[in-house]
């Protein structure tokens, strides 16, 4: 069995345990054309990692804004993340859906609510489902948006 971060679903946040045994298998990477596995995915969510996540400023509160991954889900198996270094998290990822592989679920939650000027830094993991991952670190403001 091989040792990866495993996850444990529920229906919105979790706590992530780091390298726990995990069950997990690759998918298949038969590239579609349809950007349905991380070998359509990876290289999108490569080349526009800046876009990732978002902060925004809104009502009194920073707003948390995954919409950029959940996008490219097809490909993810997990979007894990951690605020100010703190304690990582999963965020819960809408199953793929092929015949519309980048559309978002109008009932997703797109975005995470945190006291107003909380966020500092956001680390981010993805796992990608032939079990590759890809870590990035955000400073608020470099993603802060309008």
């Amino acid at each position: 069995m091989t040792r990866l971060p495993a996850f444990v679903t529920a229906a919105f946040l979790v706590a992530w345990p780091v390298y726990a045994e995990d069950t997990r298998e690759a998918e298949e990477q038969t590239p579609t054309g349809k950007f349905l596995n991380a070998t359509e995915v990876r290289p999108i969510l490569a080349a526009t990692q800046g876009n990732w996540i978002a902060v925004r400023e809104y009502d009194g509160q920073d707003l948390l804004y995954f919409t950029h991954l959940l996008s490219w889900r097809c490909g993810l198996y997990e979007i894990g993340f951690s605020i100010n270094g703190g304690e990582a998290e999963l965020f819960a990822i809408p199953d793929c859906d092929p015949a519309s592989a980048n559309s978002i679920p109008s009932d997703a939650t797109i975005y995470l609510q945190y006291p107003l000027g909380s966020i500092e830094t956001i680390d981010i993991e993805l796992l990608y489902d032939d079990l590759g991952t890809e870590t990035a670190r955000f400073e608020r403001k470099n993603v802060m948006t309008p």
